[in-house]
């Protein structure tokens, strides 16, 4: 599995990339699309909507369950990645690349430290 070390991560498997602009990427990591399995659906909320650090944002759908998506840090979402809605398993395929999820711009960029570094989150999947 692949975790690249510019990311951050979190606990909930997503992993966030700094942009440098006040904005961030975010996604699901390698392990938790490969623990889904195929993925049919990805369904986030719209630009615009606003989260708080924790909150709910979209869900992904695979074979075998739903998953929640969580906000990592808080802000608001200014792009969505549109190629996920007519292909899916783009998260399988490129979890840090083409499948990634939302672009939010940080309402606390300070929340951004409080997330884990790559060995830490190599440490909560084991």
């Amino acid at each position: 599995m692949k975790f690249p070390d510019d990311l951050k991560y979190t606990r909930e498997h997503e992993w966030v990339r700094d942009n440098g602009d006040g904005t961030v990427t975010i996604g699901i990591t390698d392990f938790a699309q490969s623990e889904l399995g195929d993925i049919v659906f990805v369904e986030l909320e719209p630009e615009g909507s606003e989260f708080d650090q924790e909150e709910v944002f979209g869900t992904v759908e695979a074979v075998k369950t739903v998953s929640e998506l969580f906000a990592p840090v808080s802000g608001e979402i200014t792009e969505v990645n549109e190629s996920l809605e007519d292909d899916p398993e783009l998260v399988n395929s490129d979890p840090y690349g083409d499948g990634w999820m939302v672009k939010f711009k940080l309402s606390d960029e300070s929340e951004l430290e409080a997330l884990l570094s790559v060995d830490e989150y190599k440490e909560v999947v084991g």
